[in-house]
């Protein structure tokens, strides 16, 4: 060991106050526990630590295995005596308990300072070997969990000495007798037998290989994204899955296969794990911080009497490089919203993910909004259809040292998140096919090397396509996609986006794009984009309750799409029903609604009508020239009052109508009130 006695005494000492100042209760919690054979972690705050004396973080930083075994020691030595303190009577049990509970502490570190030589986001070097570092990146792969064999009795053929020996980490765990006897009182021995061979093993532990990839946006341009093996052992197993985000703290390695003659020595860098922290929940949950739920509940106590104006001025926020096509927005923010999962009384689940596909002609802004869209969600997959496989997009078996494993793909490291897939109609037939399960079941079934399982994929698809040559109305969607029915059935929306000559719409964009982008007067009033994650990561909490009257109206829509003479097969399936539902609760959520009023309901068949090409109350819609309303209310009114008296709705026509005049009333007293306070306040001449 290459710290002294002194210093180590020091470091134990230094330990021991933190544990005894910060982490008492959870100490004798952990003694309490009546299961001997889980292991404990103790996590510890390394700047804590290190500010109370610095010179153990200069230890740790140079001598980082051997302050952790000092630390564990420690954590080992304080629980003993807390134990014996706690209960005096019981001593002698309790000291048989502890002795059997004899590994389970661990001092796991985390908190490092936020500095180039202790915390990176790119794959360590060899320069970094020794070093105690955290690394952030996306777990790609993750092996079985195996046992492993850690330590062996030998004994000495000549002196009949008992020594252990600990597994050699360097060399893949395999066991390197010692050269002679470590007998303390002198033998020259060379010859030992192993006192465990034929019987099982007497000392084991849980181990685990993962495997991390650098985040792609963290790198620079141009660059592959690297990878690194993880080693996992004990508490740490099983505590990340594929496609999680996470950052591992823990010592740089070299690993190397036992040496043989005339063969060349392959040596790879391993990260040895001390700690492991998977980001996703954290991202989301500290993005919902208390005064961002409150900045966002003022917001729409300010739009009560016009909800739609507020629901506007967050529609322009979205994809704010993008001018107008407030349709478009409008369905890929109620796709990002979603529905709510649900479970019948046969426990089958209703999928709550919306799905989305953009079909349309170049230069329509399609790639622009996935790639928005990948960035405000927080666990997100963005890929083109021209270089994705089955397995690419599914799950890939891969042999690695022997074993295989299931590598994910890119639905299932989106599981719980968003997977945007451009050029969709790229990929190759017999690969598509593979997406229907993962679509509509929300899982994929594997069996392959031997393995059968089944995989969640519990991600919202919005996908975007070119139509097959020009696009023809008069022909079916799948025709002019060239994409079968079964799988358009499973998207809730397609939206066409037709780039008609419209010489009015071309000069509002040209002048958008070129005079300053046309957003100096609105940028001030545009939400920023750690805003918007904020407002979706909160609005994915909401459960809303459809009404009767928001169900009535889902419920006659379906019916008369399924009864008119020009209907879609491929569209107006029992699916479509299940889409609307989703809708209505997505644009609740979008509203910050617990409830699904008649207004959700008549957007969701709005969105809808769009989505069908020619439907059976809105005629055709160009989805593309749709701008923003300069009276969202009066705009609403129109649609509300066309889609009821479409529906034949009458009853429910009043009362909505009856409840906009009532905000309208209420908007106007507001605005004469604010008119006249600011009249008041002005001095007279």
């Amino acid at each position: 060991m290459l710290i002294s006695p002194e210093q180590e005494a020091l470091i134990g000492r230094v330990f021991e106050t933190y544990l005894t100042e910060h982490h008492h209760e959870h100490i004798l919690q952990l003694v309490a526990d009546t299961d001997e054979e889980t292991h404990h972690p103790v996590v510890i705050n390394a700047m804590t630590l290190f500010e109370a004396n610095m010179e153990v973080g200069d230890y740790f930083n140079a001598y980082p295995n051997d302050v952790l075994a000092i630390f564990d020691k420690v954590l080992q030595r304080t629980a003993v005596e807390l134990s014996e303190n706690a209960s005096p009577k019981r001593r002698g049990g309790q000291r048989t308990k502890v002795h059997r509970m004899r590994r389970t502490p661990h001092a796991r570190i985390t908190g490092l300072p936020v500095c180039p030589e202790l915390t990176r986001e790119t794959i360590p070097r060899s320069r970094d070997v020794g070093h105690f570092l955290s690394v952030t990146g996306t777990v790609i792969r993750t092996s079985v969990t195996k046992v492993l064999e850690y330590e062996r009795e030998y004994m000495c053929a000549k002196c009949h000495h008992v020594f252990t020996v600990l597994a050699d980490f360097d060399q893949f765990y395999t066991f390197v007798q010692p050269v002679a006897c470590p007998n303390p009182d002198g033998c020259n021995s060379y010859k030992f037998s192993c006192l465990s061979v034929g019987s099982e093993p007497a000392s084991c532990k849980d181990y685990q290989e993962i495997k991390i990839q650098e985040q792609v946006q963290r790198l620079s341009l141009g660059s592959i994204p690297r990878s690194m093996v993880v080693v996992l052992e004990d508490d740490l197993v099983d505590s990340c899955k594929s496609g999680d985000d996470v950052t591992v703290y823990g010592v740089m390695c070299q690993r190397w296969k036992p040496f043989y003659d005339g063969a060349r020595c392959d040596v790879e860098m391993v990260l040895k794990a001390n700690n492991i922290e998977v980001n996703n929940q954290q991202v989301s949950a500290a993005l919902v911080m208390k005064d961002v739920q409150k900045e966002i509940e003022e917001f729409w106590n300010s739009c009560k009497h016009d909800p739609i104006a507020g629901r506007n001025q967050i529609l322009l926020s979205l994809c704010p490089q993008v001018f107008g096509m407030y349709l478009i927005k409008l369905a890929v923010a109620m796709v990002l919203a979603g529905g709510v999962q649900r479970t019948d009384s046969s426990g089958t689940k209703i999928r709550g993910e919306c799905h989305m596909l953009l079909v349309g002609d170049p230069g329509t802004g399609k790639s622009q909004f996935l790639k928005y869209a990948a960035k405000i969600m927080p666990r997100s997959v963005l890929t083109a259809g021209i270089g994705s496989t089955s397995a690419g997009l599914t799950v890939a078996a891969v042999k690695d040292g022997g074993d295989w494993h299931l590598e994910a793909g890119a639905l299932v490291l989106s599981d719980g998140g968003l997977c945007c897939i451009d050029e969709f109609n790229s990929i190759k037939e017999h690969d598509r096919i593979s997406i229907h399960e993962a679509m509509e079941q929300q899982s994929i079934s594997v069996a392959k090397a031997g393995m059968v399982c089944k995989l969640n994929t519990r991600t919202t698809i919005l996908a975007a396509t070119n139509p097959k040559g020009q696009y023809d109305p008069n022909e079916p969607l799948s025709v002019n996609v060239a994409l079968a029915s079964p799988l358009l059935s499973r998207f809730d929306l397609v939206l066409v986006l037709l780039d008609t000559r419209n010489a009015e719409w071309d000069r509002i964009v040209s002048s958008f794009i070129l005079e300053d982008r046309g957003l100096s007067a609105e940028s001030s009033s545009l939400w920023s984009m750690e805003k918007m994650k904020a407002y979706f990561s909160t609005i994915k909490h909401l459960e809303p309750q459809v009404s009767e009257e928001a169900n009535s109206i889902l419920t006659r829509y379906y019916q008369l799409q399924r009864q008119s003479d020009g209907r879609n097969a491929a569209r107006t399936t029992i699916r479509m029903l299940e889409s609307l539902i989703r809708l209505a609760e997505a644009h609740a959520r979008l509203m910050y609604r617990e409830t699904v009023t008649i207004e959700d309901a008549v957007m969701a068949v709005c969105v809808m009508e769009c989505s069908m090409q020619g439907g059976a109350l809105l005629g055709n819609v160009n989805t593309l020239l749709t701008s923003f309303p300069a009276d969202p209310s009066k705009q609403y009114q129109t649609q509300c009052r066309i889609l009821l008296e479409g529906l034949n709705l009458p009853l429910l026509l009043q009362k909505e109508m009856d409840r906009l005049a009532r905000n309208h009333k209420e908007i106007k007293a507001v605005n004469e009130h604010s008119y006249l306070t600011t009249s008041s306040s002005q001095p007279v001449a």
